[in-house]
């Protein structure tokens, strides 16, 4: 039984992370082209999606709207992600910067030995 409930999970992250159009914009951020717009993207995403929880959350308390409080936790989530890869993004520049000069540096060594 656990076997598949762990199968059943990994089956729909597999889906949610090739299909939802914000965990693609996210991997896309962490790439190493995509990179220098992180900061950018989530200064942008992440109030807008801020402003439709707001939203979300001003139809959900309505009567007969309570289906609006998914929307609420999605657009929440979202702005999370996109929060979190603003301040991953230094970090994730950092790393590829000192992957690139160590690169250099044994380019060189190879060069003049």
């Amino acid at each position: 039984m656990l076997a598949a409930l762990w199968h059943l999970s990994a089956a729909i992250r597999g889906y949610l992370r090739f299909y939802m159009p914000t965990n693609r914009a996210v991997d896309w951020l962490r790439s190493p082209r995509g990179l220098k717009w992180a900061i950018p993207v989530a200064l942008v995403a992440t109030p807008a999606y801020l402003g439709l929880t707001v939203l979300a959350i001003h139809f959900a308390t309505r009567p007969g709207l309570g289906f609006a409080n998914v929307l609420v936790f999605l657009y929440f989530w979202n702005a999370a992600k996109f929060a979190w890869m603003a301040v991953l993004s230094p970090l994730l520049m950092l790393r590829a910067a000192a992957a690139r000069h160590r690169e250099q540096r044994i380019a060189q060594s190879f060069v003049s030995a």
